[in-house]
Order: C-alpha cells, then sequence, then structure tokens
C-alpha cells in the first residue's frame, strides 16, 4: 500500500490553546464570575469543541480495531480502506495534500495511527475491554457510525468529540499528552486538524446531513 493511501481519516479534535490560556489568566485573578468561566473552559476539549462525559461506545470502538487489523496490528490506512474502499480514499489523499501539504497529511497518518494504539494502551491500563465488534459494523456502517459519534450537540463534528465518545475523555486527553511527546508539540493539533476536514469530508460523501465543518481544519 503506498503512502498516498496512508492519508485519509476517521478517529483525534478540539481545542485551543485559547482555552488553555484562558484557564491560567483566570487563575491568577479568580472571581465568581471566572469561576463560572473556568467551568464553562472545562467543559471544552483542548483543540475545540465540547466534551462528552457520557458512557463511550465500545462496540464501534471494537469495529474500528478490527477493520485496521485487530488490536495486536492495528494499522489506520487499513481500516480506512476496509471502510471507503482504495479509490474513495486515494482521491480524498490527494485532496488533502494540496490542502495541507503531503507532510502534514504523512505526520495526521502517523499520529493516527500512534493515537489508536497509545488509546487501546490506556483503555487496557485503565481496566476497559472491548467488546467484540458487531458482525454487521464494518464498511461504509462502520464509517457512518464513527462520522456519527463525532457530531457534537452544536452539530459540528469535532476529533476530540469522537475520541470523548470512542474510548472516554480522560483516556483521549492522555492520549493527546501522548503524542506531543512522542511527536513534538504541535502534532497533535495538527491530527485534530485534518481528522476534522477529513471527516467532513467523508460526512458529504455518505450523505449524512446536517453536519458542519469545525473552525480547526
Amino acid at each position: 500500500m503506498n503512502k498516498t493511501v496512508l492519508a485519509f481519516g476517521v478517529a483525534l479534535a478540539f481545542g485551543a490553546v485559547t482555552a488553555v490560556q484562558a484557564r491560567a489568566d483566570m487563575a491568577a485573578t479568580p472571581t465568581q464570575e471566572t469561576s463560572q468561566t473556568q467551568m464553562n473552559a472545562s467543559a471544552m476539549n483542548w483543540f475545540g469543541g465540547p466534551t462528552y462525559n457520557g458512557a463511550p461506545a465500545l462496540e464501534a470502538t471494537a469495529a474500528l480495531v478490527k477493520a485496521g487489523g485487530g488490536a495486536s496490528d492495528f494499522s489506520f490506512s487499513k481500516a480506512l480502506v476496509s471502510m471507503l474502499g482504495e479509490k474513495t480514499v486515494n482521491a480524498e489523499v490527494a485532496k488533502l495534500n494540496k490542502q495541507y501539504g503531503e507532510k502534514n497529511v504523512t505526520d495526521f497518518i502517523n499520529g493516527m495511527t500512534f493515537a489508536v494504539n497509545a488509546g487501546l494502551k490506556r483503555a487496557t491500563a485503565a481496566g476497559v475491554k472491548l467488546p467484540a465488534a458487531p458482525a454487521d459494523l464494518k464498511g461504509a456502517k462502520l464509517a457512518e457510525a464513527l462520522v456519527k459519534a463525532g457530531i457534537a450537540p452544536d452539530g459540528v463534528w469535532w476529533s476530540g468529540y469522537l475520541f470523548d465518545v470512542a474510548l472516554s475523555h480522560d483516556i483521549h486527553v492522555g492520549v493527546m499528552q501522548d503524542i506531543d511527546a512522542k511527536f513534538g508539540h504541535g502534532a497533535d493539533e495538527n491530527t485534530h486538524k485534518i481528522l476534522n476536514q477529513a471527516m467532513y469530508d467523508v460526512a458529504q460523501a455518505l450523505k449524512v446531513p446536517n453536519v458542519k465543518l469545525a473552525s480547526l481544519h
């Protein structure tokens, strides 16, 4: 499989370096008003969009892992081709390469592959056990399920929201830290940004209605 095939996305997003800075500013001058602002900021993911703190959708996560070759040999590119087909993946990759540059797209794919594997390790350490993947949750049906899992209450598709839903917000935050530690500062934002665009594109291709593009894209 060539590197072009590797480059199309489904599965990490959010936030704002501004949210992190806001928390630092508020800590310096605490007031009743800033206390409420802190609560609002804490409900946002790092690179934009609201957090999700409900029960994770482990069946969809298990189906994604299976599509990518299983937990012991997961490949994000394999999962993408399994869900969308090589022709669709190649077409999207060409678009993303023009939009972001080949290096950033390659870094995005590397980040996503690493993120899924890091998420599985953290989930195992936390005692989270994936169920068996539903037999019928594969191909375009799985891609659509992942699109819908990433749509926040504001109607925007956010990478961070998907990752919260996939394994939990706490594991998502840990994985973001792992990515920046492994690939350097900014790598995680690049992963979230390109995934926001890629999954929005998937939503359009699958004709999922009323999906908005994230501001970080």
